[in-house]
C-alpha cells in the first residue's frame, strides 16, 4: 500500500493529535489558560498542515503560503517557549527564549532570504 499517495499516516497522525487535544482539553477544563493553550496550539498545528500542504504542491501564492508557514511555526516556538522557560531557572529560560528567537530569525531567512 502506498502510504503517501493515500495521506494514511497523514491521517491516522492527526486523528492522534485531535484525540490527545481533545483529551488534553478535558482534563484541564478547570483551567482556561491550559485551555487557551491547547487550543491556540492545536489550530496553528492545523493551519500549519493545511498551508505546508499548499506550499509543497506549490499552490496558491507562493509570498503569501511562505508567509503563513513562517507566521504558525513562529507562533507554535513562541508559545511553547513561553510556556516551558518559565519553568526552568532564568539562564535556561533565556536560553529557551534565544533559541526560539534563532529558530524563527533561521526559519525567516530559509523562507524569504535565501532563495534559489
Amino acid at each position: 500500500m502506498d502510504f503517501h499517495r493515500h495521506g494514511l499516516l497523514t491521517t491516522l497522525g492527526f486523528a492522534a493529535l485531535t484525540g490527545n487535544s481533545a483529551l488534553a482539553i478535558y482534563r484541564s477544563r478547570d483551567d482556561p489558560r491550559a485551555v487557551a493553550f491547547v487550543a491556540g496550539a492545536y489550530v496553528s498545528i492545523a493551519l500549519l498542515f493545511h498551508f505546508l500542504r499548499k506550499f509543497e504542491r506549490g499552490e496558491g501564492d507562493g509570498g503569501r503560503t511562505r508567509a503563513a508557514v513562517w507566521l504558525l511555526t513562529t507562533l507554535l516556538t513562541a508559545i511553547f517557549a513561553a510556556r516551558v522557560a518559565p519553568m526552568m531557572p532564568p539562564a535556561v529560560g533565556a536560553l529557551v527564549y534565544l533559541t526560539a528567537a534563532g529558530t524563527a530569525g533561521a526559519g525567516f531567512w530559509a523562507l524569504f532570504l535565501h532563495r534559489h
